[in-house]
Protein backbone atom coordinates (compact mmCIF):
# COMPACT_ATOMS: atom_id res chain seq x y z
CA UNK A 1 0.00 0.00 0.00
CA UNK A 2 2.84 2.56 0.62
CA UNK A 3 4.66 1.48 -2.22
CA UNK A 4 1.14 2.29 -4.38
CA UNK A 5 0.55 5.93 -2.38
CA UNK A 6 4.29 6.70 -3.43
CA UNK A 7 3.66 6.19 -6.76
CA UNK A 8 0.38 8.12 -7.51
CA UNK A 9 2.67 11.03 -5.32
CA UNK A 10 4.91 11.08 -7.31
CA UNK A 11 2.66 11.15 -10.28
CA UNK A 12 0.92 13.80 -8.84
CA UNK A 13 3.89 16.02 -8.60
CA UNK A 14 4.90 15.03 -11.93
CA UNK A 15 1.36 16.15 -13.27
CA UNK A 16 1.38 19.21 -11.70
CA UNK A 17 5.13 20.35 -12.69
CA UNK A 18 3.52 19.70 -15.91
CA UNK A 19 0.97 21.89 -15.08
CA UNK A 20 2.72 24.50 -14.07
CA UNK A 21 5.02 24.21 -16.84
CA UNK A 22 2.47 24.91 -19.68
CA UNK A 23 0.55 27.52 -17.68
CA UNK A 24 4.24 29.19 -17.57
CA UNK A 25 4.63 28.86 -20.76
CA UNK A 26 1.04 30.10 -21.95
CA UNK A 27 2.07 32.85 -19.50
CA UNK A 28 5.04 34.17 -21.37
CA UNK A 29 3.29 33.85 -24.76
CA UNK A 30 0.64 36.01 -23.80
CA UNK A 31 2.96 38.77 -22.59
CA UNK A 32 5.01 38.24 -25.69
CA UNK A 33 1.34 38.48 -28.11
CA UNK A 34 2.21 40.41 -31.20
CA UNK A 35 -0.79 43.12 -30.66
CA UNK A 36 -0.38 45.41 -33.32
CA UNK A 37 -3.23 48.93 -33.49
CA UNK A 38 -5.71 49.07 -35.91
CA UNK A 39 -3.62 51.30 -38.07
CA UNK A 40 -0.02 51.74 -38.08
CA UNK A 41 2.32 53.85 -39.70
CA UNK A 42 5.24 51.57 -42.04
CA UNK A 43 6.07 54.66 -44.04
CA UNK A 44 5.57 58.01 -42.35
CA UNK A 45 2.89 60.79 -44.27
CA UNK A 46 5.51 63.26 -46.50
CA UNK A 47 5.49 64.93 -49.31
CA UNK A 48 7.12 63.12 -52.59
CA UNK A 49 6.89 63.77 -56.44
CA UNK A 50 4.33 62.67 -58.08
CA UNK A 51 5.48 59.94 -60.51
CA UNK A 52 2.87 57.98 -62.09
CA UNK A 53 0.27 59.11 -64.79
CA UNK A 54 -2.98 58.71 -66.25
CA UNK A 55 -3.57 57.22 -69.46
CA UNK A 56 -0.21 55.49 -69.25
CA UNK A 57 -0.06 51.65 -69.19
CA UNK A 58 1.62 49.96 -66.02
CA UNK A 59 2.63 46.94 -64.57
CA UNK A 60 2.08 44.84 -61.50
CA UNK A 61 2.83 41.67 -60.16
CA UNK A 62 1.64 39.54 -57.45
CA UNK A 63 3.27 36.30 -56.14
CA UNK A 64 3.06 34.60 -53.13
CA UNK A 65 6.52 33.45 -51.65
CA UNK A 66 6.17 30.56 -49.52
CA UNK A 67 8.72 32.26 -47.41
CA UNK A 68 11.17 30.69 -49.69
CA UNK A 69 10.93 27.12 -48.49
CA UNK A 70 7.77 26.16 -50.64
CA UNK A 71 9.60 24.59 -54.42
CA UNK A 72 8.10 22.50 -56.11
CA UNK A 73 10.06 19.60 -53.86
CA UNK A 74 7.52 20.86 -51.04
CA UNK A 75 4.77 19.05 -49.02
CA UNK A 76 3.28 20.39 -45.68
CA UNK A 77 1.46 19.26 -42.65
CA UNK A 78 -1.55 21.64 -42.76
CA UNK A 79 -2.38 20.97 -46.15
CA UNK A 80 -1.84 16.87 -45.75
CA UNK A 81 1.19 16.61 -46.32
CA UNK A 82 4.31 15.65 -43.80
CA UNK A 83 6.49 18.15 -44.08
CA UNK A 84 7.05 20.96 -41.41
CA UNK A 85 10.87 22.16 -42.17
CA UNK A 86 10.41 21.69 -46.06
CA UNK A 87 13.50 22.99 -46.98
CA UNK A 88 16.84 23.17 -46.32
CA UNK A 89 19.08 26.77 -45.63
CA UNK A 90 20.62 25.76 -49.27
CA UNK A 91 16.74 25.50 -51.10
CA UNK A 92 15.40 28.10 -49.86
CA UNK A 93 18.24 30.52 -50.67
CA UNK A 94 18.32 28.56 -54.28
CA UNK A 95 13.85 29.22 -53.88
CA UNK A 96 14.91 33.18 -53.38
CA UNK A 97 17.12 33.91 -55.78
CA UNK A 98 14.75 32.46 -58.51
CA UNK A 99 11.70 34.36 -57.83
CA UNK A 100 14.42 37.63 -57.54
CA UNK A 101 15.39 36.62 -61.30
CA UNK A 102 12.03 36.04 -62.31
CA UNK A 103 10.76 39.08 -60.53
CA UNK A 104 13.60 41.21 -62.34
CA UNK A 105 12.93 40.04 -65.68
CA UNK A 106 9.40 41.53 -65.78
CA UNK A 107 10.42 44.76 -64.96
CA UNK A 108 7.23 45.76 -63.21
CA UNK A 109 6.68 49.44 -62.26
CA UNK A 110 5.02 47.49 -58.80
CA UNK A 111 5.91 44.53 -56.75
CA UNK A 112 3.23 42.53 -54.13
CA UNK A 113 4.70 40.53 -52.55
CA UNK A 114 3.59 37.90 -49.49
CA UNK A 115 4.86 35.75 -47.20
CA UNK A 116 8.09 37.09 -46.89
CA UNK A 117 10.17 36.40 -43.73
CA UNK A 118 12.46 38.16 -42.25
CA UNK A 119 13.76 36.28 -39.30
CA UNK A 120 12.07 32.52 -38.86
CA UNK A 121 13.03 29.41 -37.98
CA UNK A 122 11.51 28.08 -41.16
CA UNK A 123 13.48 29.66 -43.26
CA UNK A 124 16.68 29.85 -41.24
CA UNK A 125 16.65 33.53 -39.93
CA UNK A 126 17.40 34.96 -43.66
CA UNK A 127 15.59 38.65 -44.08
CA UNK A 128 14.51 37.50 -47.48
CA UNK A 129 13.65 41.16 -48.28
CA UNK A 130 17.76 41.59 -48.89
CA UNK A 131 17.16 39.51 -51.59
CA UNK A 132 13.89 40.13 -53.01
CA UNK A 133 14.44 43.82 -52.94
CA UNK A 134 17.15 43.10 -55.98
CA UNK A 135 14.35 42.17 -58.34
CA UNK A 136 13.71 46.49 -58.51
CA UNK A 137 17.06 48.08 -57.86
CA UNK A 138 16.46 51.53 -56.04
CA UNK A 139 12.50 50.98 -55.35
CA UNK A 140 10.64 52.00 -52.23
CA UNK A 141 10.03 49.30 -50.04
CA UNK A 142 7.22 48.50 -47.28
CA UNK A 143 7.10 45.61 -44.91
CA UNK A 144 4.04 44.56 -42.62
CA UNK A 145 3.58 41.80 -40.27
CA UNK A 146 1.41 39.65 -41.48
CA UNK A 147 2.54 36.75 -38.79
CA UNK A 148 4.84 37.38 -35.89
CA UNK A 149 4.80 34.98 -33.37
CA UNK A 150 7.34 34.19 -30.23
CA UNK A 151 7.14 30.69 -30.82
CA UNK A 152 4.81 28.07 -32.65
CA UNK A 153 4.72 24.72 -30.74
CA UNK A 154 3.35 22.55 -33.14
CA UNK A 155 3.58 19.50 -34.66
CA UNK A 156 6.74 18.05 -33.89
CA UNK A 157 8.98 19.19 -35.17
CA UNK A 158 7.37 22.66 -34.01
CA UNK A 159 7.41 25.45 -36.71
CA UNK A 160 8.97 27.53 -33.83
CA UNK A 161 9.94 31.34 -34.07
CA UNK A 162 7.60 33.50 -36.96
CA UNK A 163 8.46 36.64 -38.21
CA UNK A 164 6.84 37.25 -41.88
CA UNK A 165 4.84 39.27 -43.88
CA UNK A 166 3.60 41.47 -46.78
CA UNK A 167 6.39 43.32 -48.61
CA UNK A 168 5.72 45.85 -51.37
CA UNK A 169 8.41 47.18 -53.64
CA UNK A 170 7.76 50.17 -56.22
CA UNK A 171 9.23 52.34 -58.53
CA UNK A 172 7.30 55.14 -57.74
CA UNK A 173 7.93 56.86 -53.90
CA UNK A 174 4.67 56.52 -52.25
CA UNK A 175 3.26 59.35 -50.17
CA UNK A 176 2.59 56.99 -46.89
CA UNK A 177 1.91 53.37 -46.34
CA UNK A 178 -0.22 51.71 -43.83
CA UNK A 179 -0.18 48.95 -41.55
CA UNK A 180 -4.78 48.09 -41.48
CA UNK A 181 -5.07 44.75 -38.99
CA UNK A 182 -7.68 42.35 -40.21
CA UNK A 183 -10.18 40.43 -37.66
CA UNK A 184 -8.28 37.64 -36.22
CA UNK A 185 -10.58 34.33 -36.41
CA UNK A 186 -8.75 32.22 -33.52
CA UNK A 187 -9.05 33.07 -29.68
CA UNK A 188 -6.56 32.44 -26.82
CA UNK A 189 -5.02 30.46 -26.53
CA UNK A 190 -4.83 29.39 -30.31
CA UNK A 191 -4.34 33.17 -31.06
CA UNK A 192 -0.99 33.37 -29.87
CA UNK A 193 0.49 31.27 -31.82
CA UNK A 194 -1.36 32.38 -35.07
CA UNK A 195 -0.98 35.16 -37.88
CA UNK A 196 -2.53 38.43 -37.46
CA UNK A 197 -3.44 39.32 -40.96
CA UNK A 198 -3.41 42.66 -42.28
CA UNK A 199 -3.65 45.00 -45.18
CA UNK A 200 -0.86 46.73 -46.30
CA UNK A 201 -1.87 49.94 -48.07
CA UNK A 202 0.91 52.40 -49.85
CA UNK A 203 -0.87 55.54 -51.30
CA UNK A 204 0.82 57.27 -54.37
CA UNK A 205 -0.26 60.30 -55.81
CA UNK A 206 -0.42 60.92 -59.38
CA UNK A 207 0.29 63.86 -61.77
CA UNK A 208 -2.06 66.43 -62.42
CA UNK A 209 -4.32 65.18 -59.54
CA UNK A 210 -5.28 65.76 -56.22
CA UNK A 211 -6.42 62.21 -56.06
CA UNK A 212 -4.40 58.73 -55.42
CA UNK A 213 -3.45 55.77 -56.24
CA UNK A 214 -4.53 53.82 -53.53
CA UNK A 215 -2.52 50.24 -53.52
CA UNK A 216 -3.60 47.42 -51.29
CA UNK A 217 -1.22 44.12 -50.72
CA UNK A 218 -3.03 41.11 -48.95
CA UNK A 219 -2.92 37.76 -47.88
CA UNK A 220 -6.22 36.80 -46.57
CA UNK A 221 -6.69 33.74 -43.67
CA UNK A 222 -6.33 30.27 -44.86
CA UNK A 223 -6.54 27.59 -42.11
CA UNK A 224 -9.81 28.37 -40.57
CA UNK A 225 -13.09 27.67 -40.35
CA UNK A 226 -14.39 30.42 -43.03
CA UNK A 227 -15.95 33.23 -40.99
CA UNK A 228 -12.43 35.07 -40.72
CA UNK A 229 -12.36 35.06 -44.23
CA UNK A 230 -15.65 36.52 -44.52
CA UNK A 231 -15.19 39.30 -42.12
CA UNK A 232 -12.11 39.98 -43.61
CA UNK A 233 -13.54 40.34 -47.34
CA UNK A 234 -16.17 42.44 -45.53
CA UNK A 235 -13.34 44.79 -44.12
CA UNK A 236 -11.58 45.01 -47.61
CA UNK A 237 -15.06 46.06 -48.92
CA UNK A 238 -15.47 48.82 -46.76
CA UNK A 239 -12.22 50.55 -47.80
CA UNK A 240 -11.78 49.96 -51.10
CA UNK A 241 -15.52 51.31 -51.20
CA UNK A 242 -14.52 54.19 -49.13
CA UNK A 243 -11.07 55.18 -51.11
CA UNK A 244 -13.35 54.62 -54.20
CA UNK A 245 -15.53 57.29 -53.02
CA UNK A 246 -12.95 59.38 -52.85
CA UNK A 247 -11.97 59.90 -55.45
CA UNK A 248 -8.59 57.59 -55.99
CA UNK A 249 -7.96 54.84 -58.22
CA UNK A 250 -7.88 51.60 -56.06
CA UNK A 251 -6.17 48.12 -56.44
CA UNK A 252 -6.06 45.33 -53.98
CA UNK A 253 -4.04 42.05 -55.07
CA UNK A 254 -2.61 38.84 -53.73
CA UNK A 255 -3.16 35.87 -52.49
CA UNK A 256 -7.12 36.04 -51.13
CA UNK A 257 -7.11 32.66 -50.41
CA UNK A 258 -10.52 32.44 -52.10
CA UNK A 259 -12.27 31.58 -55.52
CA UNK A 260 -14.09 35.02 -57.06
CA UNK A 261 -17.94 33.65 -58.43
CA UNK A 262 -17.11 35.78 -61.48
CA UNK A 263 -14.35 33.27 -62.75
CA UNK A 264 -14.80 30.29 -64.25
CA UNK A 265 -13.09 27.78 -62.32
CA UNK A 266 -14.31 24.63 -64.40
CA UNK A 267 -10.77 23.41 -65.64
CA UNK A 268 -9.31 23.26 -61.90
CA UNK A 269 -11.99 21.32 -59.91
CA UNK A 270 -11.89 21.05 -55.98
CA UNK A 271 -11.37 17.11 -55.19
CA UNK A 272 -12.40 16.16 -50.96
CA UNK A 273 -9.46 15.57 -48.94
CA UNK A 274 -7.57 18.28 -50.08
CA UNK A 275 -7.45 22.02 -48.55
CA UNK A 276 -10.75 23.71 -49.70
CA UNK A 277 -10.77 27.90 -50.70
CA UNK A 278 -13.60 30.26 -49.65
CA UNK A 279 -15.70 32.01 -52.44
CA UNK A 280 -16.13 35.91 -53.03
CA UNK A 281 -19.10 36.72 -54.36
CA UNK A 282 -18.09 39.69 -56.59
CA UNK A 283 -21.80 40.80 -55.97
CA UNK A 284 -20.16 42.07 -52.58
CA UNK A 285 -18.23 44.71 -53.93
CA UNK A 286 -20.52 46.41 -56.38
CA UNK A 287 -20.68 47.62 -60.09
CA UNK A 288 -18.04 50.14 -59.03
CA UNK A 289 -15.13 47.26 -58.86
CA UNK A 290 -14.08 44.06 -61.20
CA UNK A 291 -12.19 41.28 -59.73
CA UNK A 292 -9.85 39.68 -61.64
CA UNK A 293 -7.96 36.08 -62.35
CA UNK A 294 -6.85 34.00 -64.80
CA UNK A 295 -8.40 30.84 -65.06
CA UNK A 296 -5.81 29.62 -67.95
CA UNK A 297 -3.38 28.60 -65.83
CA UNK A 298 -3.72 27.74 -62.00
CA UNK A 299 -2.31 30.67 -59.33
CA UNK A 300 -1.06 27.69 -56.51
CA UNK A 301 -0.77 24.24 -55.84
CA UNK A 302 -2.01 21.55 -52.82
CA UNK A 303 0.72 21.06 -50.54
CA UNK A 304 -0.99 17.79 -49.71
CA UNK A 305 2.43 15.57 -51.86
CA UNK A 306 5.42 17.60 -53.51
CA UNK A 307 5.11 18.59 -56.92
CA UNK A 308 8.66 17.76 -58.68
CA UNK A 309 8.12 14.44 -60.59
CA UNK A 310 3.78 14.57 -60.24
CA UNK A 311 1.48 14.10 -63.03
CA UNK A 312 -0.83 17.22 -63.58
CA UNK A 313 -3.89 15.17 -63.97
CA UNK A 314 -5.83 14.31 -60.59
CA UNK A 315 -3.66 16.87 -59.12
CA UNK A 316 -5.13 19.57 -56.59
CA UNK A 317 -4.61 23.09 -58.33
CA UNK A 318 -6.67 26.49 -57.34
CA UNK A 319 -7.26 29.66 -58.48
CA UNK A 320 -6.82 32.17 -55.39
CA UNK A 321 -4.52 34.90 -56.37
CA UNK A 322 -5.94 37.74 -58.20
CA UNK A 323 -6.93 41.73 -58.49
CA UNK A 324 -9.76 43.93 -56.98
CA UNK A 325 -9.65 47.33 -59.43
CA UNK A 326 -11.91 49.96 -59.00
CA UNK A 327 -13.81 51.51 -62.15
CA UNK A 328 -11.31 53.96 -62.92
CA UNK A 329 -8.90 51.69 -63.15
CA UNK A 330 -8.25 49.90 -66.97
CA UNK A 331 -6.99 46.27 -66.97
CA UNK A 332 -5.90 46.02 -69.96
CA UNK A 333 -4.32 42.28 -69.25
CA UNK A 334 -3.82 39.65 -66.65
CA UNK A 335 -1.86 37.06 -66.85
CA UNK A 336 -0.82 34.04 -64.50
CA UNK A 337 2.39 33.06 -65.36
CA UNK A 338 3.52 29.63 -65.35
CA UNK A 339 6.50 28.96 -63.44
CA UNK A 340 6.22 25.34 -62.87
CA UNK A 341 5.70 25.73 -58.68
CA UNK A 342 9.31 25.42 -58.59
CA UNK A 343 10.69 28.50 -56.21
CA UNK A 344 7.01 28.44 -54.67
CA UNK A 345 4.02 26.56 -54.43
CA UNK A 346 2.31 30.27 -56.16
CA UNK A 347 2.73 31.41 -59.65
CA UNK A 348 2.96 35.20 -59.75
CA UNK A 349 0.21 37.11 -61.49
CA UNK A 350 1.24 40.07 -63.51
CA UNK A 351 -1.59 42.94 -64.50
CA UNK A 352 -0.84 45.85 -67.01
CA UNK A 353 -3.47 48.48 -66.60
CA UNK A 354 -4.06 52.21 -66.63
CA UNK A 355 -4.95 54.60 -64.55
CA UNK A 356 -7.45 56.93 -66.05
Amino acid sequence: MKVFKRILKILGCVLLALILLVAAALGVFTIAEYRPADMEAVIEDHETEAVLETGKSLTIVSWNCGYGALGDNADFFMDGGSSVYTADRERVSSNLAGIRDKLSALSPDLILLQEVDINSSRSYGIDERTVLREALPGASEAFAYNFNALYVPYPVPPIGHVEGGLYTLSAAQPRTAERISLPVPFTWPVRLMNLKRCLLVSRFPVKGSDHELVLINLHLEAYDSGEGKEKQTRQLVSLMQEEFGKGNWVIAGGDFNQRFSNVDQSAWPLYEGTWQPGEINTDAFGSDFRLLMDSTSPTCRSLDRPWAGEEKDGFQFYLIDGYIVSANVTPDAVETLDFSFICSDHNPVRMTFTLE
